[in-house]
């Protein structure tokens, strides 16, 4: 077990891996493109305070973050960059997000004109990004609503509040057929031009997503918003791997805590998935898929160890599993198992877990994140 974990499992972070991820990124975008570091849901699992202060070092000064909760944990931390909330917050901490200063996106004028009185009211200004729905469907002004931009317009001359920039989302920049997204691109763009033909200044222009940050540059613009290609994960098999060349920062990692041989008929676990054909050695985990280890793993998983690959014996408990080592020499209470991650031969990534449980790598990283004890390295 390693001697900083609270546990026998746990979860293992290469800061020296995010900061070159983050300064190939930089490579990649360029001087004239400001980056926003993608920090929501415990930066992807990875721990938002410790990447936060790795961005920092790289001269980054813009969050993105999803809710309230974790804005102000950074605040509490010291941290006096950009936040931008992504997320809709409820009007009841409108006073909240100014106290704190953080950068709400806004979907409506009505939204926009509580920011407004309560800022005036302190005599002071928020800044909000207007949000564009070009094609995800998710939040934000669509397009084509005729109400749209008489609304911004009106965003546009309140005391008290100001339009920091107009942010969208892409949708499919991860997949090889880029036709959706360059619609949402010109979408995009054409809706600037007419706000701007109003009058309105449009300071900041956001766009680009991960996928987007590899594969679309000509969507740049003035900000890029870097996600899971900080953390050293591909958006998708899709995209072009070549434009980075990507380390992955998480590693998960447990110790054996019990072992035994058992006969051959041997049932393993819950519903007895598992039953042993011959004289076997039978370890035992501290980790479940309550820690984020998803149990539709069981009957295709593996763990590394000692240099061997071990299968998954039967099904993944809530807070224990267990592996085959029959075939792993010298196995003994204490050895490290490698759950995700590389011993340098072997290795088992997010995206193989993720394939064999019909997800994607994003929320693999983000459940091993939530529980398990984090170590950086």
């Amino acid at each position: 077990m390693h001697k900083e974990a609270l546990r026998a499992a746990w979860v293992e972070i290469d800061l020296a891996s995010l900061d070159s991820n983050i300064k190939k990124i930089q490579d990649k975008i360029g001087d004239s493109v400001e980056l926003i570091g993608v920090i929501k849901a415990d930066g992807y699992g990875h721990g938002s305070i410790k990447v936060a202060e790795v961005l920092r070092a790289n001269g980054i000064k813009k969050f993105a973050i999803s809710d309230l909760s974790e804005a102000l944990l950074l605040r509490e931390y010291g941290f006096t960059e950009e936040i931008i909330m992504l997320g809709i917050t409820p009007s009841l901490y409108v006073d909240t997000i100014i106290a704190y200063n953080i950068t709400p996106v806004i979907c409506s004028l009505d939204v926009a004109e509580e920011y407004a009185r309560a800022a005036v009211k302190r005599g002071t200004l928020v800044s909000g990004l207007v949000a564009i729905d070009t094609g995800m469907g998710r939040i934000g002004y669509r397009p084509d609503e005729a109400h749209a931009i008489p609304e911004i317009k009106a965003m546009s001359q309140l005391d008290g509040f100001k339009i920091r920039g107009l942010i969208t989302h892409f949708s499919e920049a991860d997949a090889a057929d880029k036709t959706y997204s360059r619609m949402q691109e010109k979408q995009y763009h054409d809706f600037c031009k007419v706000l701007e033909a109003e009058g309105i200044d449009i300071p900041i222009k956001t766009l680009a997503n991960s996928a987007a940050i590899m594969d679309l540059p000509e969507t740049h613009c003035d900000a890029v918003r870097a996600g899971i290609i900080m953390y050293g994960l591909y958006p998708s098999d899709e995209v072009d791997h070549s434009q980075l060349d990507l380390t992955p920062v998480m590693s998960v990692k447990a110790s054996i805590v019990h072992l035994k041989e058992v006969p051959p008929g041997t049932s393993i676990s819950y519903g007895r998935k598992f039953t042993t054909d011959r004289t076997s050695k039978i370890a035992t985990l501290a980790l479940g898929y309550a820690d984020g280890y998803p149990r539709p793993y069981s009957p295709v998983g593996k763990v590394i160890v000692n240099g061997h690959y071990a299968p998954i014996a039967g099904n993944i408990c809530m807070d224990q599993c267990m592996i085959d080592v029959t075939d792993v020499p010298e196995v003994k209470v204490g050895d490290e198992v490698i759950i995700m991650g590389s011993d340098g031969t072997h290795t088992i990534l997010a995206d193989d877990i993720a394939e064999s449980t019909g997800t994607i790598n994003y929320e693999i990283i983000c459940a091993f994140g939530q529980r398990l004890p984090k170590v950086y390295i």
